[in-house]
């Protein structure tokens, strides 16, 4: 069985109406932590669907940023304002 990632999936969609797509379709892969900024926990072959759905709705002016984390980086992970867990292993939660 393939292992998951913890992947934060950053963008930048021009157009109003592209963005909300965008924005529902990360709503189906993880969980938003920011207002474009999401967090999943994803397979390589999760990861390359997303990445397909994306590059359907996106036009080139638009931008998306994957950043795969570790289970020790994601363990790091802080937060200023409101602080949040960031899950690792469904036994542990990190809060910072």
């Amino acid at each position: 069985m393939p292992e998951c990632t913890w992947t934060l999936v950053c963008y930048d969609i021009r157009d109003p109406k592209r963005l909300r797509r965008v924005a529902k379709l990360m709503e189906g892969y993880g969980s938003r932590e920011q207002f474009s900024v999401f967090r999943c926990h994803l397979t390589p072959g999760t990861t390359h669907l997303l990445r397909q759905e994306l590059a359907q709705t996106m036009e080139k002016e638009d931008s998306v940023l994957f950043v795969p984390l570790c289970d020790k980086c994601a363990g790091k992970v802080h937060y200023l304002g409101d602080p949040k867990a960031w899950e690792t292993d469904p036994n542990r939660v990190w809060i910072f």
